[in-house]
């Protein structure tokens, strides 16, 4: 796999665009896709303005998982940021996948914590998540807080592609 750039947009249930950058693709192993992003790059939430992330991350895109993983580089406080999303789906060098909420995180003192339960809940109800989808979430999250707090590959150590981007 060939070192270009990739468009990485998530976005809402209703098809509303959230967070969106460009990464660079790093390659593929049996984990999934990685791509990679040094210090300084940039991305937006929505249309809002660019945001400039301080240190290197590498976002995991699993082929036919619920969802994706950031490993960002020390001495970011966050170690794992894994969002519960849909299936990633590639098309035209971008790769789309939609975001549901609840995340799954690593902080580098080791807590896992299950972030956005409330944003999850509520958007169950304005977005009328369909009761597989949110079977999926849940499920996913679940499974993610025991294989991040088990250090379950990929979630032992830092990747290799890290260092690819720091």
């Amino acid at each position: 796999m060939s070192h270009e750039m990739v468009n990485v947009i998530y976005r809402k249930y209703d098809g509303s665009l959230h967070w969106n950058h460009r990464a660079r693709l790093l390659g593929e192993d049996e984990h999934g896709v990685w791509t990679g992003c040094p210090a300084g790059t940039t991305g937006s939430k929505g249309t809002e303005p660019p945001i400039t992330w301080q240190h290197a991350f590498v976002l995991l895109l699993p082929r036919d998982a619920w969802w994706t993983a950031n490993f960002n580089a020390a001495p970011n406080k966050t170690e794992i940021y894994c969002d519960i999303a849909t299936v990633p789906q590639w098309s035209d060098g971008q790769v789309t996948m939609v975001d549901l909420d609840l995340d799954v995180i690593r902080m580098r003192d080791g807590r896992i914590i299950l972030d956005d339960e409330d944003e999850f809940a509520e958007h169950q109800v304005r977005y009328a998540y369909p009761p597989d989808v949110i079977e999926n979430a849940r499920t996913t999250a679940d499974r993610l807080m025991k294989a991040v707090t088990a250090g379950s590959a990929p979630f032992g150590a830092a990747p290799h592609w890290l260092s690819q981007v720091t």
